[in-house]
């Protein structure tokens, strides 16, 4: 463990706006960090986890759709009555529905045919447009060339582009970064390892920016599912049930040089990881935390064990209610979820929430 300590960030001032003078940061932010005990092959372990189900729509999302938007509005390009419109997996056209709405925007979202039906329904919830695209119209390749066509067809549509904004993994390095750092002080840590799924690849971007600042040899990991390793081969390979990552492509945001080795974890896996936190902490996460947490449990033996690794639960296990997620998951050769025993969990507040 390493007890190099330095500054995660330079203090940060929010931006005026909407945002700011309708309250709408209070909503987004300050979430529990948790450290999760368990057992591996019968070994006592423990990582640490952000759990962003807390955020106002419920994802870690919110963190970098609000700073989207409210350095647009600072830099006067999104103005009110704009349409926002983009394209997502998911969690963010939740958020930006969510935002768009509490703002006053219309919100169009452009998303693939074969997203959960709850997302759909949520975005549909809040009175958004939603356009679906099927892998025939290109998939989620389909869903940015769409809407950016539509963004062309007047001048008053505001495209937040997550994938190549930098403001996106700006959020994560500002906040994120800045809540685990006080966090883990308390207890008197720093950080040794990141782990973090890859959609846009904002969170582990912005994550190991900052958090090399607090420790210059802190190891910072992608991660992308096994069975469809996008960032390993540049493009879009195979099929996987992981939903919110590895989205055909290798976003902008991400820079793998700045990046250490890439883990993975297979989609089978990651549901029975995540199933387990349910039914044995009551943690009712997505099944991209169960990656992550997969994820993050190699680290740990990678390292000997008693390393700082700190990964995401994204989101709660809501919006996958009619996915295999609740449906009995066979257990396969390799997978870790059988060799763990979740054992217990403390939640560790923000100090400065």
């Amino acid at each position: 463990m390493n007890d190099t300590v330095g500054p995660c960030r330079p203090e940060t001032t929010l931006p005026s706006g909407p945002l700011h003078e309708r309250g709408i940061w209070a909503m987004i932010g300050n979430t529990p960090l948790l450290e999760l005990r368990y057992k591996v092959d019968g070994r006592p372990r423990r990582v640490f986890a952000k759990y962003e189900q807390r955020n106002m729509t419920g994802s870690i999302k919110d963190r970098m759709a609000a700073w989207i938007l409210a350095k647009a509005y600072h830099a006067g390009v999104l103005r009110p009555g704009d349409v926002i419109a983009e394209a997502t997996s998911g969690n963010t056209g939740v958020s930006f529905c969510a935002l768009g709405r509490a703002l006053g925007h219309p919100v169009r979202i452009y998303m693939p045919d074969w997203m959960s039906r709850e997302r759909v329904d949520l975005i549909k919830s809040f009175g958004a447009e939603i356009v679906p695209v099927s892998r025939e119209a290109g998939g989620f390749l389909g869903s940015i060339d769409q809407c950016e066509k539509f963004a062309c067809t007047g001048p008053r549509v505001f495209l937040p582009r997550q994938f190549e904004n930098v403001a996106n993994a700006e959020a994560h390095e500002l906040f994120t970064a800045a809540e685990i750092e006080r966090q883990l002080a308390c207890e008197r840590l720093v950080p040794d390892v990141v782990v973090a799924g890859v959609g846009t690849g904002g969170t582990i971007m912005g994550l190991s920016r900052a958090l090399r600042r607090v420790n210059p040899r802190l190891k910072a990991h992608p991660l992308e599912p096994a069975e469809s390793p996008t960032l390993r081969t540049g493009k879009k390979v195979g099929k996987h049930r992981i939903q919110g990552i590895s989205d055909e492509f290798i976003p902008a945001v991400v820079h793998l040089d700045e990046l250490d080795e890439i883990v993975d974890a297979h989609d089978g896996d990651a549901i029975l990881m995540a199933q387990a936190l349910c039914r044995s902490l009551g943690l009712a996460v997505g099944i991209s935390s169960g990656a992550n947490l997969i994820g993050a449990m190699q680290r740990v033996e990678a390292t000997g064990g008693d390393a700082v690794v700190v990964t995401i639960l994204c989101d709660s296990n809501k919006k996958y209610l009619s996915t295999d997620l609740c449906r009995e998951e066979p257990v396969r050769e390799g997978y870790w979820s059988p060799r763990v025993e979740l054992c217990s969990f403390r939640a560790i507040p923000d100090p400065a929430g």
